[in-house]
């Protein structure tokens, strides 16, 4: 083969090596779940969205890098290896508010939402974010007491630490978005202080078990008493009513009997004398008298009358005699 042949079959494959890159390297996919930057000659160009094939200059003139959209869980304090949770204690060690230890761990939601400074304006931005979780939660856990670390203000501390990442995140430019921050455990350092503090916990909820009684006790007495105020006032209104109306009735039968005294006094007068006198003295026995002589006739009326009707009746056995 002659020397010339060599050289254009060498060209040749040259050729349909330069063209096959050229067609592999000048399409790329994107998924739904991903994004893309573009690069040409090293500066970045454009990044991509759209899902879908698209087309780029060949290598090396551009170049893409794809990244995930999913979601991402940073764990601080611990890690989870075969399926195993791994505990790092010395890195949750923290000192609160009023000078106690406490260990605390937590897991941060994530997502890349800025591909270009994901990629080339920091060298680990995962480190970087671990760094800036360490700070903030060490920072609120700092200003807290330890009563509000342990039990009611975990949720306001979760909110102080989202606050102050995403402040830091946006500062250092790394193209990362702070989606959620969950505290996973806040303990004592030690079983004997754990105890103590735990003993203290069911005395402040067992305080607050004997408050809830007492304001219950006490709105049920409220009730009992407000009901009987309501029962007197009830029965003293009943009886105000009545007695109104029955010093009306009474009004009225002594304007009435007063028209018919001044009708008939003399009348009037006798008949008042006998109904109070038969009041007064309902079982008076009556006398009749004659005071004509020297003594005092009468005639018992009223014993001849009891006598009369006391007298027994005969039997039949007598009767027949």
């Amino acid at each position: 083969m002659s020397q010339r042949k060599i050289v254009i079959l060498a060209g040749s494959i040259v050729l349909f090596l330069i063209l096959g890159v050229i067609l592999v390297t000048s399409w790329y996919t994107v998924d739904e779940s991903e994004q893309a930057v573009i690069m040409t000659f090293g500066k970045v160009d454009e990044e991509i969205s759209d899902a879908g094939l698209h087309f780029k200059l060949p290598w090396p003139i551009q170049q893409v890098d794809i990244l995930p959209r999913e979601t991402f869980s940073l764990t601080f304090g611990y890690d989870e290896e075969d399926g195993k949770i791994v505990d790092y204690p010395e890195e949750t060690k923290m000192v609160t508010g009023d000078e106690n230890i406490v260990l605390a761990d937590l897991v941060v939601q994530w997502r890349i939402t800025n591909p270009k400074q994901y990629l080339y304006y920091s060298d680990e931005p995962k480190e970087i974010l671990y760094n800036a979780t360490s700070s903030s939660l060490r920072g609120v856990i700092g200003s807290s007491e330890i009563d509000e670390a342990l039990t009611s203000g975990k949720a306001e501390i979760e909110g102080n630490v989202r606050d102050i990442l995403t402040k830091l995140i946006d500062r250092y430019e790394i193209g990362i978005s702070i989606l959620d921050v969950k505290l996973q455990d806040v303990e004592l350092p030690n079983d004997e202080v754990r105890k103590a503090f735990t003993n203290v916990v069911d005395a402040r909820e067992q305080k607050e078990t004997t408050i809830y009684g007492a304001k219950k006790y006490k709105n049920q007495e409220l009730s009992v008493v407000e009901g009987q105020k309501d029962a007197r006032i009830s029965k003293a209104e009943g009886e105000k009513a009545q007695r109104i109306e029955q010093a009306r009735g009474d009004v009225a039968t002594f304007n009435a009997l007063y028209n018919e005294y001044k009708n008939n006094p003399d009348i009037t007068r006798q008949r008042l004398v006998l109904e109070t006198l038969e009041e007064v003295l309902p079982d008076t026995k009556i006398y009749v008298t004659d005071e004509g002589g020297d003594t005092v006739k009468y005639l018992p009326i009223q014993p001849a009358q009891e006598k009369t009707t006391e007298t027994p009746k005969p039997k039949e056995s007598e009767k027949n005699e």
